[in-house]
């Protein structure tokens, strides 16, 4: 299966994510397109987990993703 993104790459987010595959770190923050965030794993589904960062760099969620809804940054 070919990927668009590699693990650990910087992306940018053009849609929400779904909330029931949002997983937040701490306090739910709201998650806007052109948020950034970082490929954490590939999933054996084709999908992304992506780690999703605020503006200072610091985590904010975890989401499952479709290549669709991510841009590289």
């Amino acid at each position: 299966m070919q990927f668009k993104f590699k693990r650990h790459q910087q992306v940018i987010l053009k849609s929400r994510p779904h909330l029931d595959y949002t997983e937040w770190y701490e306090d739910p923050q709201p998650i806007k397109p052109g948020t950034k965030g970082k490929i954490n794993l590939i999933l054996s589904n084709g999908k992304y987990h992506v780690q999703i960062l605020d503006k200072d760099g610091e985590t904010i969620a975890y989401a499952a993703m479709d290549e669709e809804q991510l841009e590289s940054a």
